[in-house]
């Protein structure tokens, strides 16, 4: 399963940002997987966190062959130090348990935020011990597929704005000013960024200095 957007998406971004649907039609179609399981995502973001998605993997692979469905339920049936076993760090552990046991005492009720707007979203995830802005905003889009969502907070992101309009750095300002124009396709372009990002048009550099380059989100 995919992140879904068409030619409707497209059209649009390519008719507002002439740099960016020139990136688009080099890049052609990016097919992103999603999870549409909303406890599950949440579960693999927080694993997910300040680490390689290979590591993220094998975690998350440990864990589903351990316990199999990942509900509220199987989750709060192991040991906080079993769960710490599959090779996350303690704390990361906790934030799973407590999660889980919100949902399943009905103090958090995880189906309830397909109704609400991103912002709300965001304000609930965020309510999570271990989730942030950045998380909520992984979830929203991973999961959610909610269509406009642009993370000021995902370096990668920002590495791709700066490539494809040839800036030395990306304050606040210029973000928004980009963001409004991607508006209400934001994810659509958000896709398009992280592929500049991550090489996929080659003669399209950083105008960072290496010395001054980000690490790794």
């Amino acid at each position: 399963m995919y992140f879904e957007y068409g030619d409707k998406e497209i059209e649009f971004l390519k008719k507002k940002d002439k740099k960016l649907g020139e990136a688009i039609e080099r890049i052609g179609h990016i097919y992103r997987a999603v999870d549409s399981e909303l406890f599950s995502s949440v579960i693999h973001h927080i694993i997910g966190q300040q680490i390689s998605t290979r590591a993220q993997e094998t975690v998350w692979r440990r864990l589903c062959d351990r316990i199999g469905n990942i509900s509220s339920e199987s989750i709060c049936s192991i040991e906080l130090n079993e769960l710490q076993g599959f090779g996350m760090t303690f704390k990361k552990a906790e934030y799973i348990k407590d999660f889980a046991e919100r949902v399943r005492s009905g103090d958090f009720d995880v189906d309830r935020l397909v109704e609400l707007s991103d912002d709300e979203v965001v304000r609930e995830l965020s309510s999570i011990k271990g989730i942030g802005v950045w998380t909520a905003e992984m979830i929203m889009i991973f999961c959610m597929q909610r269509p406009d969502v642009v993370s000021f907070g995902d370096l990668a992101i920002i590495r791709g704005m700066r490539m494809l309009y040839r800036h030395r750095s990306i304050d606040r300002k210029k973000f928004e000013r980009y963001k409004k124009r991607y508006s209400p396709y934001g994810t659509v372009a958000s896709l398009y960024l992280w592929a500049v990002a991550g090489g996929a048009i080659p003669e399209i550099s950083d105008c960072v200095p290496k010395k001054k380059k980000e690490g790794r989100k």
